[in-house]
């Protein structure tokens, strides 16, 4: 394989760099189905760079069913390569999800059918499964299609745009962010989770309560954060001390990153109960885990005000207040 010029100016990572020449040469015929074009190392010496990079390059388009990796023989063209589909014309947009199994992303892809099909669009539907590389690579094979735009639901959750949304924004192919990012500069739609915080614990103080605690899954979720300052302001606002200890992390030690949420409430509901200090009240960041807290709590025998001040029943108001799950 000749020398590749890559440049190692552009903001573009160089293994991307070495996904757009592979799929271009793929996609115009130059690489034929069943073509071997060389060995990782072949490929390294040939674009300049590191195995590392040329391994993530070859990964990608391995995952998007252009290339095939043969141990011992090398890299190949797929019998059946992709081909370029021109939708141009046709009102296609490309919907990138985190997760269709999740309610939240589901009901996200009912809504843009419902009015893109009023719009006269038809939708292109991917889910990332929890992965940073097949979302990017689902992103790639949306704009090789050709497709109008993109509404992406990034896993990223990040006060800044990554380096691949920013590099989406500097192209000026159309887009829109529904995930959460805390950057007026690139194109978002969502909620305004701050204000959501505060509206939650300030309904709290309106019904009589002063001492008001906070359930989050810890730092690693920036919503929750973003909805702690909320949380917080309605507090200090309210003449009201912020009891550090009443701010709960409800990711435990058996619980790492990325959770079940259903478990958090669980296992939270259980050392709620053996706390012989609560607070009288509580707001959670997330529904689901205040659900699994309900009801685990009441299977744990708390049941009235007296035990459980954060839960009234018949006309008196429920005090577990959440906000969705707006992990997009």
């Amino acid at each position: 394989m000749a020398k590749k010029k890559i440049d190692f100016d552009r903001p573009t990572p160089l293994y991307e760099q070495i996904v757009e020449d592979l799929r271009r040469r793929i996609e115009t015929g130059e690489f034929k189905p069943l073509d071997q074009i060389g060995t990782q190392s072949e490929l390294s010496h040939a674009y300049g760079v590191s195995l590392i990079t040329v391994k993530n390059a070859v990964s990608r388009l391995v995952r998007e069913g252009l290339l095939t990796a043969r141990a011992g023989r090398g890299i190949f063209v797929s019998r059946l390569p992709k081909v370029r589909v021109d939708l141009k014309g046709h009102g296609i947009i490309g919907l990138v999800l985190r997760d269709l199994k999740h309610p939240y992303f589901s009901m996200i892809v009912h809504s843009v059918e419902q009015r893109a099909y009023e719009l006269g669009f038809n939708i292109l539907l991917s889910d990332s499964s929890g992965s940073f590389e097949k979302e990017e690579g689902q992103i790639d094979r949306f704009k090789s299609l050709g497709v109008n735009g993109l509404i992406i639901a990034s896993l990223s959750l990040e006060y800044r745009a990554t380096e691949y949304i920013q590099r989406l924004h500097r192209e000026d192919f159309p887009y829109v962010m529904v995930s959460y990012i805390h950057d007026p500069d690139f194109w978002y739609v969502g909620s305004d989770h701050e204000l959501g915080g505060y509206m939650a614990t300030e309904h709290l103080i309106r019904l009589g309560y002063r001492s008001i605690g906070y359930v989050h899954p810890g730092q690693v979720n920036l919503l929750a954060e973003v909805r702690k300052n909320g949380y917080r302001r309605a507090l200090l606002e309210n003449n009201l001390p912020h009891n550090s200890e009443h701010t709960y992390d409800a990711c435990s030690d058996e619980f790492g990153p990325g959770a079940d949420r259903y478990q958090l409430g669980v296992a939270f509901a259980r050392k709620f109960a053996a706390m012989e200090q609560r607070p009288e009240a509580l707001f959670f960041y997330n529904d689901m885990v205040a659900l699994a807290f309900i009801q685990t709590a009441s299977e744990l025998g708390i049941r009235s005000n007296r035990d459980l001040p954060t839960i009234s029943s018949g006309s008196k108001p429920r005090i577990c207040l959440t906000l969705p799950e707006a992990k997009v």
